[in-house]
């Protein structure tokens, strides 16, 4: 399975290829589509727009993994992140690609096993089970912990680092934290 996993936002959009092969998985590209703050509205969301359109025309993504909906105070907020999402949505929908979402504490709860977790951590996670040679960005790292809660739901990440018979399996230890 190939997935595009999605951290929406105006300014700092973080993105990932990720891609399931039996029980392996790699991450073919990751990133953030950055929008300057004097950039208005229109042109950002048409840069999300263009960037993820490449994406999906490039990796041909199965399925499309954002993060849902999240509290925020600022209603100005609420409607600026709304926007980037609906770019999201309607770049799944025209493509006729399946959308999933989760919630930024499950999200946490499956790669970190804490759902209160800080960015830092969770960058560290998704560094260490994917055996990359640097650490992500934070909103691209956001990105490859929602696609890897999606991969993972229902299937095993076995990592060539861990031996689960000694530690037990990924999928328990993720089953655990998401319930």
């Amino acid at each position: 399975m190939r997935l595009l996993s999605i951290d929406p936002s105006l300014r700092g959009t973080g993105f990932a290829i990720l891609e399931e092969q039996g029980t392996a998985v790699r991450c073919l590209q990751y990133g953030v589509i950055q929008n300057p703050p004097k950039r208005n509205i229109s042109d950002s969301l048409l840069t999300i727009h263009d960037r993820l359109l490449t994406a999906i025309s490039e990796y041909q993504p199965e399925v499309v993994v954002l993060e849902s909906i999240i509290y925020v105070q600022s209603h100005s907020t609420a409607i600026v992140l709304g926007a980037a999402r609906g770019v999201v949505l309607l770049l799944a929908a025209q493509h006729g690609i399946p959308i999933y979402e989760y919630p930024p504490r499950r999200v946490k709860q499956a790669v970190v096993g804490f759902g209160g977790a800080e960015k830092k951590q969770v960058a560290f996670m998704v560094r260490a089970l994917l055996g990359l040679r640097e650490t992500p960005p934070s909103d691209a790292a956001d990105a490859i912990a929602i696609g890897l809660t999606h991969l993972h739901t229902g299937s095993i990440l076995v990592s060539k680092k861990r031996d689960s018979k000694k530690r037990g399996s990924w999928k328990n230890f993720i089953e655990q934290q998401i319930k």
